[in-house]
């Protein structure tokens, strides 16, 4: 794997747009809540880095990554925010349970930037195993968070 001894997180701070005239919704899954919550810390603080002010990143949780879709369709339609990010961890178990959950989160996610006009960040982790979700939500791999928050902003200013 090209990536299993690098951090992916780093960003050039001088390359991203200042994101502090704009409002973020964060949906996070309470589901492997040690991933989702590094996740989430990832996720607000480049937010912040990036100058964001903190009353304008807003959190709400859900229950699990299936319900993601929903919450995020709800921020979506009832807050003034720029952007959402869906923040979730899905584990492989010993059944298909693990498949489900994963394509319908995936598509729920890509259902919503295809109907609203503001950009719906998917940061839900689809690992193997536990091993793997530490290492990309603050571990050796970096954090996925970050990463969202990075294309949150690019899609933001994308966006117009």
């Amino acid at each position: 794997m090209a990536t299993e001894n690098k951090n992916l997180s780093h960003y050039d701070k001088t390359t991203i747009p200042n994101a502090k005239p704009f409002r973020f919704g964060i949906v996070v899954s309470e589901w492997n809540e040690n991933i989702t919550e590094g996740l989430f810390d990832g996720a607000r603080e480049a937010l912040l880095d990036c100058g964001a002010l903190p009353e304008n990143v807003i959190r709400w949780n859900v229950p699990g990554s299936f319900e993601l879709t929903f919450g995020c369709k709800k921020m979506l339609e009832t807050l003034d925010v720029d952007a959402v990010i869906a923040i979730g961890s899905v584990i492989q178990g010993e059944t298909k349970h693990f498949d489900f959950v994963c394509s319908a989160t995936a598509q729920g996610i890509k259902d919503l930037n295809v109907k609203y006009d503001r950009p719906v960040i998917f940061c839900v982790l689809t690992d193997n195993n536990m091993q793997q979700a530490i290492e990309r939500s603050g571990g050796k791999h970096g954090n996925k968070g970050t990463e969202a928050a990075i294309a949150a902003i690019k899609m933001v200013v994308l966006g117009g």
